[in-house]
């Protein structure tokens, strides 16, 4: 596994508990919506649920990554360029995941606008009673206008294709599954963790200094 997308697995892994309180709703929903003990089929739904969540991630990460190949072929900006910026977004996150500092909230404002049109499509998987429509909800539940998506798409921005960008947001779906998948099957423990002020004050002090060593690397890099 190559460094970009380590780095987004550990950005979807430490930014669990913002993921909690944006999808966790969905998780209660797909498992209300089976009796119990029938557990196979919960499972069933949570996974294709959450398959077609990082589809969409891939997806739009493919576009970004293109764009930003194209962006660096044509108007000549360097794609260690784009990484800074990568660096900038971190710390941003780590600033928004600790309450500090609440700029991305304005981001995710604007993405708002393209889910107004995408958000109605859910109701074509709804009740949510079989594989194919918790896949049909996941992937587009994966446009969902987040703060924490945001800033990984900008090192799919930087990655210089549509591949390599489909691959690192694929790595940082797979990064959020453990928090969601303990909260779909009840570990309730794992969710007042990730929502404790202290552990999510280290997790986003840690995108912190993640994102300052990207600024550190990448200035190397251009200078």
């Amino acid at each position: 596994m190559n460094i970009d997308l380590f780095s987004a697995f550990i950005i979807g892994l430490l930014g669990a508990g913002h993921c909690i309180a944006m999808c966790g709703g969905v998780s209660g929903m797909l498992l209300s919506a089976i009796p119990a003990g029938q557990n196979q089929q919960k499972f069933s739904l949570i996974v294709g649920y959450n398959l077609g969540r990082i589809l969409s991630y891939s997806l739009i990460g493919g576009i970004v990554g293109f764009t930003g190949s194209i962006t660096a072929k044509n108007l000549g900006v360097p794609l260690t360029g784009l990484r800074l910026l990568s660096g900038v977004f971190l710390i941003l996150l780590g600033l928004y995941l600790g309450q500090w500092f609440m700029l991305l909230a304005k981001v995710e404002q604007a993405g708002k606008k393209l889910w107004q049109f995408i958000s109605p499509l859910a109701k074509h998987f709804l009740p949510v009673n079989n594989k194919r429509k918790a896949f049909g909800l996941g992937a587009v539940w994966g446009w969902l206008p987040c703060g924490l998506v945001y800033s990984t798409l900008t090192w799919a921005l930087a990655s210089g294709s549509f591949s390599q960008g489909a691959l690192i947001m694929a790595a940082f779906g797979a990064g959020t599954l453990p928090a969601l998948l303990t909260l779909s099957f009840g570990v309730f423990s794992v969710k007042k963790m990730l929502q404790n002020r202290t552990f999510r004050n280290v997790l986003a002090t840690g995108l912190i200094c993640y994102g300052l060593y990207t600024l550190f690397i990448a200035y190397r890099l251009m200078f």
